[in-house]
């Protein structure tokens, strides 16, 4: 792999812009290399013959190492063709300007533009690793103090703990009839006082010893005492239940920290290396020896020569491996490195196995229904007002799922941080294939079930149909609930947990707070109303017993009909609600915009519901100005606050001023078809005569809802993205357990 590729892969994604523009400086380098081609002569001077070199005298190799250092330490600096130095701005800043001293001559001039952007570079890369150093300093500072008020607290603790061991030794003492008297319970309180603290105190660090004073000057964060908000304790609670939560916080803290010291390390490396690479090719190019001299300044920079990271990364790992590791060297490394997912191949195996099992099951099951001619049946009507929305859950959920795995594949393939966006914890996310491997495993199991029910008979006398057949759509959904709430550690648990989460989330809107995997997941499910509704259907069908006979009777029940509307309003309700959060938090008028969107689409559903249970002109007329609405609001809304897009002043004509896929037609094509997918749910209004079943319609319409989710999904994370790229945002934050007093002061 070339350097330049292998530098792009290396970058931190949110740092990408504060990287060395390797890229601009090649084409520069190529600028210099086709000038040189351009005016020297053709005639080439005659090569020396070869055999003369083995008549020179053999210097040594560490006679030309000594030579080489002295040239480099500034013995031959004569023939030099640039000149760098370090000019010291009024405020104590500074920056680094080339001189270019052989200007003068013919085609001077690009290499001149080739050193003054060199230099922007550099003093770019310099300022940007300066900040961050700046920040880990300071937040080094803020870990220091937490771990002070941590070890203090445990001593606490360890305190409590001990008075009720003595309360017991005593209160066994008295129940045997030997008593002891007060003065000696004190004694003994001290004594095991002072043991626990000199076991403590091994504990601590040797350089800043923690004092139980400063439990005077802090109390716990809300996150540590409660999960609600409103509720705000300030006492201390010294409990094993509390350390235990306040030492999880504060490990997570630290392993995130020192994730962030590890890419600044890298940061530092990859663009002195990049410096290197890119100096060696313009002395390549030129015919000059220009690298080592500027080399020497990057390297005496301070991107080159801070050490604070690396000392602060050893500090860290001594702190982490004492303090959470119970010194064990080995366990406290493998918690702070990384884990790197490995790929599998018996994922990739299982996965083609159940796409080749989908293919056949399609195959098979288009070939009985030409076999037997079930299209014009007369149970044709029967089984698609009753089995067909039974199992076209399934395909929209199966649907949804290859969609989500197509969007990891390009998310990776254009490096959007996805998995920082949404909040992983780190190596436990879902890849594509194994998103794929659970996407056609469910279809394969549903089209087996499909299969099964079109052989399903019906005793003649009782008129029933066999009750195993016929139940096989509600077993395979009961199985994909309980794999989806299976507690113990197989099948992705981390992955179904913050599903789980999540969704609880959701359904609490607005009690929690809101987050980007929150409300991404809530606009999933705006697309999958017809999926929820077919939930509902499920509960009808089977609960109501009319499986038996395949008829059912819902839509004549009123009771069905109110949830009919309830179930479609539920996600646009959970939306809005978390706008409505959020603007009460953030202040942020957007937010109150984009609640009027799910307010004008709740508004649009329900009169879309009404008029297909109340078919009438004056519902109809209804139902088209409200969807119609909706559906303008909502495209805008995707195409500007969503994906950023239509930005008359960009660079870009009506697009943004970054974009990830080099392709622009690929963004007007998004465009064009999220209109397109936008107003295709207006037939059920318009009711265009369509020679297809209700409920096939239905699903269709469903079914290209999902897709333009699917597409509305990249280009959201994109822009995502691409505001986390501009604020350099490549961290989560960690809540911290202790509140000092003078933060609070500072703050306010």
């Amino acid at each position: 792999m070339k350097f330049g590729k292998e530098f792009a892969s290396q970058m931190v994604p949110e740092w990408q812009a504060a990287y060395l523009d390797y890229a601009c400086l090649k084409i520069l380098l190529k600028q210099i290399q086709h000038w040189k081609q351009k005016t020297t002569q053709p005639d080439t001077p005659p090569r020396l013959p070869r055999a003369l070199t083995l008549y020179r005298a053999f210097s040594g190799l560490i006679q030309r190492q000594n030579q080489r250092l002295n040239s480099f330490n500034g013995e031959d600096t004569e023939n030099q063709p640039i000149l760098v130095n370090f000019c010291t701005g009024r405020k104590g800043s500074g920056k680094y300007e080339t001189t270019f001293l052989m200007a003068a001559e013919e085609g001077g001039e690009c290499e001149q533009q080739f050193f003054r952007r060199l230099d922007n570079e550099l003093n770019k890369v310099d300022k940007f690793y300066r900040s961050k150093v700046k920040e880990v300093m300071e937040e080094a500072q803020t870990l220091s103090k937490q771990m002070k008020a941590l070890i203090a607290f445990r001593i606490k603790v360890d305190k409590v703990a001990a008075k009720f061991v003595c309360a017991g030794m005593v209160g066994m003492n008295v129940f045997n009839g030997e008593a002891q008297s007060n003065d000696s319970i004190e004694d003994n309180e001290k004594h095991i006082s002072l043991e626990i603290e000199e076991e403590n105190s091994k504990h601590m660090m040797s350089s800043d010893i923690a004092s139980l004073n400063i439990l005077n000057h802090v109390k716990l964060n809300e996150a540590i005492q409660t999960h609600f908000p409103t509720i705000k304790q300030t006492e201390l609670n010294f409990s094993k239940e509390n350390l235990k939560r306040i030492e999880k916080q504060l490990k997570q803290a630290f392993i995130e920290f020192y994730h962030k010291l590890r890419l600044l390390k890298k940061y530092s490396f990859m663009n002195i290396l990049a410096f290197s690479k890119i100096m060696k090719k313009y002395d390549k190019i030129s015919s000059r020896r220009a690298s080592r001299n500027y080399m020497r300044i990057v390297d005496n920079s301070y991107l080159g020569s801070s050490d604070e990271v690396t000392k602060l990364m050893e500090r860290v790992e001594a702190t982490f491996i004492k303090h959470f590791s119970n010194s064990n060297h080995g366990k406290g490394m493998n918690k702070l490195r990384l884990k790197t997912k490995k790929e599998r191949h018996r994922i990739s195996f299982c996965t083609g196995l159940f796409v080749g099992f989908t293919a056949a099951l399609i195959l098979a099951l288009i070939l009985i229904i030409h076999a037997r001619n079930i299209l014009d049946k007369q149970g044709k009507a029967q089984y698609m007002e009753n089995m067909f929305p039974l199992y076209s859950l399934f395909a929209f959920i199966v649907l949804h799922m290859i969609l989500y795995a197509a969007n990891i594949f390009f998310w990776r393939q254009y490096r959007i941080n996805y998995t920082f966006i949404f909040g992983y914890k780190q190596g436990t996310e879902l890849g594509y294939r194994e998103v794929l491997l659970l996407s056609f495993g469910l279809a394969a199991l549903a089209l087996a079930s499909v299969i099964s029910n079109l052989d399903m008979e019906m005793d003649p006398k009782t008129g029933d149909y066999k009750a195993l057949t016929e139940l096989l759509p509600l077993i395979l959904v009961t199985l994909a609930l309980v794999i989806l709430i299976f507690p113990f550690n197989i099948l992705y648990c981390s992955s179904r947990l913050f599903f789980l989460t999540t969704l609880f989330h959701c359904i609490c809107a607005p009690l929690y707070k809101v987050k980007f995997q929150d409300f991404f997941l809530a606009d999933q499910l705006t697309s999958q109303v017809q999926a929820l509704r077919s939930l509902q259907f499920y509960i009808c069908y089977y609960g109501w017993g009319d499986y038996k006979h395949r008829q059912n009777t819902c839509k004549m029940n009123d009771a069905f009909n109110t949830f009919y509307f309830v179930v479609a309003v539920v996600p646009y309700w959970s939306r809005l609600l978390q706008c409505l959060r959020r603007l009460h938090e953030e202040k942020d008028p957007m937010q109150a915009y984009n609640g009027l969107k799910y307010f004008f689409t709740i508004i649009a559903v329900c009169t879309r519901t009404a008029y297909s249970l109340n078919a009438g002109t004056g519902w109809r007329i209804v139902a088209w100005i409200c969807s119609a609405i909706a559906a303008i609001y909502g495209t805008y809304w995707d195409l500007v606050a969503d994906w950023g897009l239509l930005q008359r002043r960009s660079k870009n004509r009506w697009l943004r001023d970054k974009l990830l896929v080099p392709y622009k037609g690929v963004y007007f094509g998004a465009m064009a078809l999220n209109i397109l997918l936008r107003f295709a749910w207006m037939q059920t209004v318009l009711n265009f005569k369509v020679s297809l079943h209700r409920e096939t319609l239905a699903a269709i319409v469903a079914g290209l809802e999902i897709i333009r989710r699917g597409i509305w999904n990249f280009f959201r994370l994109e822009n995502e993205h691409l505001n986390n790229v501009g604020k350099f945002r490549a961290f989560k934050s960690v809540p911290l357990p202790f509140n000092y007093e003078d933060d609070e002061d500072r703050d306010v």
